[in-house]
């Protein structure tokens, strides 16, 4: 019989495709990393590749151009982070909207906390009108606005969360998590907030929740007999 394939006798396509897949991440994580310091137009492609530790050709074989990178590294991020509040609507789906919406803000603080390019790419792109803010929002932003808005609606009339427009709401919400969290090295010099332990996380998601969801849940009645 054959040998089994291994790492030392796979098929060249194989070994290939594999070295063209961890490129391809290098040339990812690079250009996230890049473009949440400089922003698309203090970012270069050459910057990218020399952080990449990869030839610099070696991007428009993967993506083509500039463009198309930044477009792939914010998939890349803002993806991530929706399938992450997915999860957590999936994991609580049987709560209550309180416990819903308390689980999508730790959800929030901890992946803004491990992605610091969540927030610092939305700074530098919603500084000034462009076609990738637009992009982005359509593409990422607003399916989770909108769920968001809605639950929050919600928690309004029950008279949970704060009054007020739950657009602004929510976005006061999203930018005390990953806004502060954003300010990791002032924070901790300034203030001697180590945004780096678990507890000041929890705490940070705790805290909002008791700013912006007050109110406790209506108690449930009890189904009238027919």
């Amino acid at each position: 019989m054959p040998d089994e394939p291994t790492l030392h006798n796979q098929p060249p396509a194989r070994k290939q495709q594999q070295r063209s897949i961890v490129t391809q991440q290098k040339l990812l994580d690079a250009a996230v990393e890049a473009f949440s310091e400089n922003g698309f137009k203090g970012t270069s492609t050459r910057d990218i590749a020399e952080r990449a530790g990869v030839h610099h050709p070696l991007i428009t074989y993967h993506f083509k151009n500039k463009d198309q990178l930044w477009r792939a590294a914010a998939d890349y991020v803002f993806g991530t982070f929706t399938e992450s509040l997915s999860n957590a609507l999936d994991e609580y789906k049987e709560q209550d909207p309180k416990q819903r919406m308390s689980a999508l803000i730790h959800t929030y603080v901890k992946y803004a906390r491990a992605q610091p390019a969540l927030h610092k790419v939305m700074v530098q792109e919603a500084s000034y009108p462009n076609a990738r803010l637009d992009w982005l929002i359509e593409r990422h932003l607003k399916p989770i606005f909108t769920v968001t808005f809605g639950m929050l609606e919600k928690l309004q009339q029950l008279g949970v969360a704060v009054p007020g427009n739950p657009a602004l709401l929510f976005n006061m919400i999203r930018l005390s998590s990953g806004g502060l969290l954003a300010l990791g090295n002032e924070l901790k010099a300034s203030s001697g907030i180590d945004i780096d332990d678990p507890k000041t996380l929890n705490e940070i998601s705790e805290m909002i929740v008791r700013v912006f969801l007050p109110g406790k849940m209506p108690a449930r009645r009890p189904d009238s007999a027919n």
